[in-house]
């Protein structure tokens, strides 16, 4: 990793950053009826809500599954799944499609049925009519490991024993296990499943957990197209890498060995060239936009040459009944050494097939492996490592400000301090370092596809914290990233749902900025941080505090002033306060506005009276004072931003005038004031912009009030809250 980049104040750093697209695998096989026609998704458009679900412990959440079945089981009843019912809004979102599919219990389809037969294995997936190769081809890889498999699919369940038409499946979700109940209705047509099968026709583990993955995410249409990487990781909850072929390392085949060694899901697939509904192949026979498993790796030496060696790749189409390619190789069974063993090796059923590495390489154009624990592959050393998980959220118009390409927004992106306090024990090129890897997942965008969402394209860059800046939690201003190159990164941003990189630094702290590519686009994530050694990571957050500023007016003149117009009570009301500011406003010829509306004028009485418990709906000179200093100071502030003249400025420059009023925010409350004052091309005009600070003036100075010993905490009755709210 190149050391710190050093930069003068009076030099910008000329720092870009490139992005790389991630085609999805969606191929179906064409089979009749066809229901592989592209879904077209409404226009884009997706809010992003941040749900902090606790996590629930697998015994508790079992404990519910059983309760849930008992219950059943005892009155007799099959299971109806209420939160995925059998009809059409489980299949499609984008459209009414024109079969009639009939949801049947696998006892209405077949005689003995039976949920596994024989241990689950690779033979059990076969692909039907929906574009979800991505995600059979990592159930495939799931079948090899047989202690992930059970995690994911517990095995004690029937359709004869304690049967009640519920079933449950286990899949890993931003940083948790989530137990998904479903019912055994299944959609035929007729009387055939629709969707994944097993070769056995009356087996149906692999079609159920197709249902709990489509209920997770909303509907089986949610689950067309994708990446195999995506389904390995709600698997097993591992550390992902990604490969394009082309560009791989010279040692790729041994890492490909290792990491099946080592329990690790992979896949590979073949970039289709013009994307399209319908299947294109190659002239040996591969599919083009499709998934395949790489289900054995096997090297030995020929056997009419012992001096040459051999090397073989095994995959698995989730077709399982398509033709074996030209391109494939009968060379396993010169690398069998015993008859147990050639059993081993050999390809099960139409769909598996051997093919020498070099055609791999010239045929596949990317390969994904999902690592159960960060450990590279290219050793053998096996870690145990320490991870920290961070969640937070890219708000359009306050915290999504888009990659280093955009320096007037990238600070307002989310920002993470790392400390290094412990070096690896062994030195990388001769120097002690700290192994870490980085690894940005953005949430929930499958499920919004019926909103329109799509994968956004992320990634991440690593800052050293200056050492007049370590220890504090203060956000990184727009100067820093200015003037200061990144000592890391990753490789590109891409639109996969994770990003990875592993990084090697040295000892100290630095500040992690996860964005996307461009600005406005509004997510939630996690941010996972893996170590050798000990580290903190936490996000930059500041406590909420108020500075008051000092009045300078002249008291004579300005008494005199407000005696004129509030007349003899000295005291203005909302009507008195919105003429004299207009009127004062009008002046400032440079500022074009319409003034203050007569609510906003409301607001500012509400907020800075500070007997507002009364409801007194007026200011005294005292409060006026106060407020009409604020005014011009924030009028200054305003016009430092409004570069454009346009008397408006951006919601990401409203964190920085928020700060230079003197107010210093968590993330949170930025991202409420950019919702709640921003209009719909995310400026703020004068009006919203003075609303805005006068409220956090009032609220401050109306929790001071109620903080009576000064600890930071108050404690409000509920007639006291509602006067409060309701009033401010």
């Amino acid at each position: 990793m190149p050391a710190k980049e050093k930069t003068k104040k009076s030099e910008k750093v000329k720092e870009k950053v490139t992005k790389s697209v991630a085609k999805t695998t969606a191929a179906a096989p064409q089979t009749s009826p066809k229901i592989t026609d592209s879904f077209a998704a409404p226009i884009n458009f997706y809010s992003a809500i941040l749900s902090r679900n606790e996590a629930v412990k697998d015994a508790k959440r079992l404990k519910n599954f059983l309760e849930l079945r008992d219950k059943y089981v005892r009155k007799k009843v099959l299971f109806q799944d209420p939160l995925f019912p059998a009809n059409d809004s489980s299949l499609f979102y984008s459209r009414t499609f024109p079969l009639n599919f009939e949801w049947k219990r696998p006892s209405e389809i077949c005689d003995n049925p039976k949920f596994i037969i024989g241990g689950a294995n690779r033979t059990d997936i076969c692909q039907g009519d929906l574009g979800d190769c991505w995600l059979l081809a990592a159930i495939a890889c799931l079948t090899l490991n047989e202690k992930l498999l059970y995690r994911v699919v517990p095995p004690e369940q029937s359709f004869t024993e304690n049967y009640a038409g519920i079933f449950h499946f286990q899949f890993w979700r931003y940083g948790q296990w989530e137990d998904v109940i479903i019912d055994d209705r299944l959609p035929t047509f007729n009387n055939q499943l629709v969707f994944t099968r097993s070769g056995h026709k009356n087996e149906f583990w692999s079609a159920l957990l197709e249902k709990a993955y489509a209920k997770l995410h909303g509907s089986y249409e949610a689950l067309k197209g994708g990446n195999t990487l995506e389904a390995m990781e709600d698997f097993t909850g591992g550390v992902t890498e990604f490969y394009e072929i082309s560009e791989a390392p010279k040692e790729m085949y041994q890492i490909m060995r290792k990491a099946l060694e080592r329990g690790s899901l992979m896949g590979c697939s073949i970039d289709a060239v013009v994307p399209s509904a319908q299947e294109t192949k190659t002239a040996t026979g591969l599919v083009r936009g499709h998934a395949y498993s790489v289900t054995a790796i096997e090297q030995g030496s020929r056997k009419d040459c012992k001096d040459m060696k051999v090397c073989l790749v095994r995959l698995r189409d989730p077709w399982g009944v398509a033709p074996s390619p030209s391109c494939r190789s009968n060379e396993w069974t010169d690398l069998a050494t015993s008859e147990e063993h050639k059993q081993k090796l050999q390809p099960i059923q139409e769909g598996e097939f051997w093919m020498s590495y070099e055609n791999f390489q010239e045929n596949f154009t990317k390969l994904e492996i999902c690592n159960l624990t960060p450990d590279t592959l290219q050793d053998d050393k096996m870690l145990k490592w320490n991870v920290s998980v961070s969640e937070g959220r890219w708000v359009r118009g306050c915290s999504a400000g888009g990659c280093r390409n955009y320096p007037d927004t990238y600070w307002t992106n989310p920002q993470f301090r790392l400390r290094l306090l412990e070096e690896d024990d062994e030195p990388v090129d001769g120097e002690k370092k700290c192994t870490v890897v980085i690894a940005l997942m953005q949430k929930g965008r499958r499920k919004e596809r019926k909103l329109g969402a799509r994968l956004f394209t992320i990634g991440f860059a690593i800052y050293e914290v200056p050492e007049e800046m370590r220890g504090n939690k203060k956000h990184l201003p727009k100067d820093f990233f200015l003037y200061n190159a990144s000592v890391a990164r990753c490789k590109n941003y891409i639109n996969l749902r994770e990003v990875t990189e592993r990084l090697c630094l040295s000892p100290g702290e630095y500040v992690i900025v996860p964005s996307t590519f461009d600005p406005h686009k509004e997510c939630e994530f996690i941010l996972r941080v893996f170590s050798e050694k000990k580290t903190t990571s936490e996000v930059v957050d500041t406590v909420i505090k108020a500075e008051q500023g000092e009045e300078t007016e002249e008291e004579k003149q300005f008494r005199a002033i407000f005696q004129q117009i509030a007349g003899d009570d000295m005291e203005m009301n909302a009507n008195e306060l919105k003429s004299v500011l207009s009127n004062v406003i009008a002046k400032h010829k440079d500022l074009k506005t319409e003034g203050f509306s007569l609510e906003s004028c409301r607001s500012m009485i509400a907020l800075m009276d500070v007997s507002f418990i009364d409801g007194s709906g007026k200011i005294n000179l005292e409060e006026f004072k106060h407020l009409w200093n604020k005014i011009k100071q924030w009028q200054l502030i305003f016009m430092r931003y409004d570069t454009d003249k346009s008397s408006t400025i951006s919601s990401f420059d409203m964190k920085s005038a928020v700060t230079d009023a003197g107010f210093h925010l968590n993330i949170e409350l930025h991202n409420i004031i950019a919702m709640r004052y921003a209009n719909e091309h995310l400026q703020m005009d004068f009006d919203s912009y003075i609303c805005c600070l006068v409220r956090l003036e009032g609220m401050f100075r109306a929790f001071k009030a109620f903080d009576k010993d000064g600890d930071g905490i108050i404690r409000l009755t509920i007639p006291e809250w509602l006067q409060l709210t309701m009033y401010a």
